[in-house]
């Protein structure tokens, strides 16, 4: 069934008609597709360009498709085009000539582009809504790790001593921004492209802004050739996903590394693991390791759909149909590996006193030992040789800088007292640090009570 054919003779090919069709992906839109066939005869009823009796026999059809389709009475299948035309065929099929009168006043080109923007919209608030209770996640870590004290790092080597609250905390910066770009990207696509016709506009008196509002769009689009033709609101969905998925792959890799043998800074759980077929003791972080890998899918959308419209002159085109499988995969890979790490490092168990150890080992606290110099009158640069040789001296004893003797800092130089061991306890080197960002008790309790506050404003 198609909606078209008046100025053809011939048949079209098979293989050409199922590399045009669309419905084996588009069904996903039948929801937007009625939805949209609803406000339009609303609003075609209120320009006078059908009765109000013709609306009511219309609506009351697509309300019966919807159900049936939802129930199952009606499938979906192959025989249509695309979703378009399943919706108008049914339609016609029910209620017969005053169904026909649908597509008043508008184009597939437009209905399409409304379609699409109306199913971004919702995923945009969908995904929004996941990363949210990610977030919540990562809260409740950061609340509870305020004294778990682990090695930060720069080029993968042990820097200075942060906690796990701190280091989480990045995170939920990176996510914070990330639900923000999410808003903006709402905001700017929420203005409704239905009544652009082909891409010319129609002669038929639409009250355009009327439809906008039944839609809950901001307002009409201002070009009706833009209107037709913009996937700019995909490729800004397309990249906030990516981003997205590159935090998720950040904090993956880190996962994977702190779960190693050699760190042994976390333990995943066993349902968010793997073993192995060949060899028993293996206990494998799988899931991270697909969310690292399912980044580069997203990435793959994003330079697909950019590459798709970089040449396609005004206004529509075929090619654009291809903007819809890669966004849609982009859309659920996201969401299921977002609710797939949100389970993984719920359930995770972290290793506090290795963690500790191990900045301890690491020797974390040389810098603040440099500190502790330069404040007994020591030139920095000095101080750092000073120390630097007490790491050397700790590296030989196997030994971290809070183990050495009173008698190896004297050596080192005589301005060290017994109140340098006070001086680069894990706590003294974290607390101390106390500016706006750092991960000093202070600080990260005003920074705590500003997550917190973040997540009840969102939700206020």
């Amino acid at each position: 069934m198609k909606l078209w054919g008046g100025r053809f003779t011939k048949e079209e090919n098979k293989l050409v008609d199922n590399f045009n069709a669309s419905i084996s992906f588009d069904q996903k839109f039948y929801k937007q597709d009625i939805r949209g066939s609803k406000a339009h005869v609303t609003m075609l009823a209120k320009q006078g360009i059908l009765t109000e009796a013709e609306r009511d026999e219309i609506i009351a059809c697509l309300d019966g498709i919807l159900a049936d389709v939802e129930s199952g009475k009606l499938e979906i299948d192959d025989t249509y085009e695309d979703i378009h035309t399943f919706v108008e065929a049914n339609l016609i099929e029910r209620i017969g000539a005053t169904g026909k009168k649908l597509h008043t006043g508008r184009s597939r080109n437009d209905q399409v582009a409304l379609d699409m923007k109306l199913y971004t919209r919702d995923e945009v608030d969908e995904v929004k809504e996941v990363l949210y209770t990610l977030m919540k996640t990562l809260y409740k870590i950061i609340d509870e790790n305020q004294e778990t004290y682990m090695p930060g790092f720069t080029h993968l080597q042990k820097a200075q001593p942060v906690t796990l609250s701190h280091h989480v905390g990045a995170y939920f910066e990176m996510f914070k921004r990330d639900r923000s770009r999410l808003t903006d990207i709402r905001k700017r696509m929420n203005t409704c492209p239905l009544g652009a016709g082909a891409l010319a506009g129609t002669t038929y008196p639409l009250d355009r802004e009327y439809t906008a509002s039944l839609l809950d769009f901001d307002s009409a689009t201002n070009n009706s050739m833009d209107s037709v033709s913009d996937r700019d609101y995909l490729i800004e969905f397309l990249d906030a996903l990516s981003i997205i998925m590159m935090h998720l792959s950040r904090f993956s890799e880190e996962i994977i590394l702190w779960n190693s043998n050699e760190y042994k800074f976390i333990e995943l759980d066993d349902s968010y693991s793997t073993g192995s077929s060949i060899m028993p003791q293996k206990k494998n972080p799988d899931i991270a390791e697909l969310i690292r890998g399912k980044t580069g899918r997203v990435y793959g959308a994003l330079m697909g759909l950019l590459t798709t419209m970089k040449g396609i002159p005004l206004a529509y085109n075929k090619d654009m149909q291809e903007d819809k499988e890669g966004v849609f995969d982009a859309i659920d890979t996201v969401k299921g590996c977002i609710m797939l790490f949100n389970g993984m490092i719920s359930t995770a168990k972290f290793n506090d006193a290795r963690m500790r150890k191990s900045a301890a080992m690491g020797f974390t606290n040389a810098t603040d030992a440099a500190d502790y110099l330069v404040e007994h009158g020591i030139p920095f640069r000095d101080a750092h040789g000073i120390i630097g040789s007490l790491v050397l001296k700790c590296i030989e004893k196997n030994c971290a800088l809070d183990d050495l003797s009173m008698e190896d800092y004297k050596e080192a130089c005589p301005a060290f007292e017994e109140d340098i061991y006070e001086a680069i306890k894990m706590e003294t080197c974290v607390d101390k640090r106390n500016t706006k960002g750092a991960p000093g008790r202070e600080a990260m309790k005003q920074f705590v009570e500003e997550c917190g506050r973040y997540l009840k404003e969102e939700y206020a």
